[in-house]
């Protein structure tokens, strides 16, 4: 009898990933078979190593033209109208639009998933006014340009002492894993503190997180998609604790704050709204800053001129991280649903058609950036990238990340001067989020004070 529940656990998320995932994979299957490059890049793991070619292919003069399974834009234009235009919303829930009737029925025999995802509603990034309005008032606070300046200085003391281990590690075995012990503890630990978790699991975290992301892409296998649904509920599981903690015994944190928060109605968050908020803003606010960091370090090892101009002019160093996000953009693409009938370029589009927007491929729009695809530290206009999306959706952590990858990166290259890679990275398999799962390393003689220039050879 003990069984019953996990088989019928396991047959509603069953047809939950058929309906959806599963649907969606044969059609990207077919799709990638007629030599779509959207497709491609979603199907192909091997693609996704360097996908920029096949972005390429999907620039044509059209503003919006076909992909694997909806509308798709790689114009910088395009992309930034689509964010700050009220036409549109967030995809939310409503993946399921579209299908034929027979699927939408097992779905909602299915039920939803039964713990909080980061792409289900109530989570701010499926959610649109009001909703969301009163969701980021909550916590916009904590992420403030006043808030994030008085955390570099800790930061930077974060970033000493992971360099310190980093040192001690390289001196017992030879070489480090950049993404393992310095790239993803730096933002868990900031993140960790800011909130009220506690720092002493951020092992757990980021097992936990690295088994989630997944959730963010389409057509996933069925073995992932297990694998996404347990990491979710034990996250779930253990936000729901530590909430029941906070309420006995809250701290001077942001999570504290929401369990006793109230908006201007007096209505405090319920449940859920406070599962997915403190779970979303836990996880976007280091998820993306460990690829950011990674990806900075994986271009600079292949930009010695670069490298050298950072040496020496330090002052290059926020210009140098927008530069990153613009190259490799951490969040690769995002989506959108038109809400009614309207134009994009002056292209109909009717309500409920989905757009995907390719920011990565934006990022390197050559009416926007001369010369895109090269790497430029000094580029005058990096800061324009749509790497953080836009509109009322445009991240609430854009300040904490571009903070922590100029203290982290400059950090790291300014200890170890002549830091170079141990062998070949390997590259995370999701296809939104765009990063390092490895990057092997020999930090090289550590500088002899913190912050002296030097030039590599």
């Amino acid at each position: 009898m003990a069984a019953g529940p996990r088989v019928g656990s396991t047959a509603r998320s069953g047809v939950r990933w058929a309906a959806t995932h599963g649907v969606m994979r044969l059609a990207i299957r077919a799709r990638a078979r007629a030599g779509n490059p959207d497709a491609e890049v979603l199907r192909d793991p091997a693609v996704r190593e360097d996908p920029y070619a096949h972005y390429e292919r999907l620039r044509t003069p059209a503003p919006l033209v076909g992909g694997a399974f909806s509308k798709v834009s790689v114009h910088h234009a395009v992309c930034t109208e689509v964010l700050r235009s009220g036409d549109f919303g967030q995809i939310g829930g409503s993946r399921t639009e579209g299908l034929p009737p027979v699927l939408r029925t097992a779905l909602r025999l299915a039920g939803p998933r039964p713990s909080v995802g980061p792409i289900d509603p109530p989570s701010m990034l499926a959610v649109d006014p009001p909703e969301h309005t009163r969701y980021r008032r909550l916590v916009s606070r904590a992420f403030s340009a006043r808030a994030v300046a008085r955390l570099r200085e800790r930061t930077r003391a974060i970033a000493d002492e992971l360099l310190d281990d980093l040192e001690r590690e390289a001196a017992a075995g030879g070489q480090v894993d950049l993404v393992a012990r310095y790239a993803s503890l730096l933002p868990v630990t900031v993140i960790s503190e800011v909130l009220g978790v506690p720092v002493a699991m951020r092992e757990q975290f980021l097992t936990w997180a690295d088994g989630a992301t997944p959730s963010l892409d389409m057509g996933l296998r069925w073995r992932t998609f297990r694998e996404v649904e347990r990491n979710l509920a034990e996250l779930d599981a253990w936000f729901r604790g530590h909430l029941r903690r906070l309420r006995r015994d809250p701290g001077d944190d942001l999570l504290s704050a929401l369990v006793t928060a109230a908006d201007d109605d007096g209505g405090a968050l319920t449940e859920q709204e406070l599962l997915a908020t403190a779970a979303l803003v836990f996880g976007a606010g280091f998820e993306t800053t460990v690829n950011l960091v990674s990806n900075g370090a994986a271009l600079l090892f292949a930009s010695p001129d670069q490298r050298r101009l950072l040496a020496a002019d330090p002052s290059l160093w926020p210009n140098a991280v927008d530069e990153v996000l613009r190259v490799e953009s951490p969040v690769q693409r995002t989506g959108r649903r038109a809400l009614r009938d309207t134009t994009v370029a002056g292209v109909p589009v009717r309500e409920g058609d989905l757009v995907i927007l390719v920011l990565a491929a934006a990022n390197r729009d050559p009416l926007v950036f001369p010369d895109p695809h090269t790497f430029d530290v000094t580029r005058p206009n990096a800061r324009d990238h749509v790497a953080f999306s836009g509109g009322i959706h445009f991240c609430l952590g854009a300040a904490l990340a571009r903070m922590e990858g100029e203290v982290a990166l400059q950090a790291l290259f300014e200890r170890f001067p002549d830091l170079t890679p141990a062998g070949p990275p390997t590259r995370r398999g999701t296809v939104i989020l765009r990063g390092h799962a490895t990057l092997p390393v020999v930090l090289g003689p550590a500088a002899p004070a913190r912050g002296r220039p030097h030039v590599p050879a």
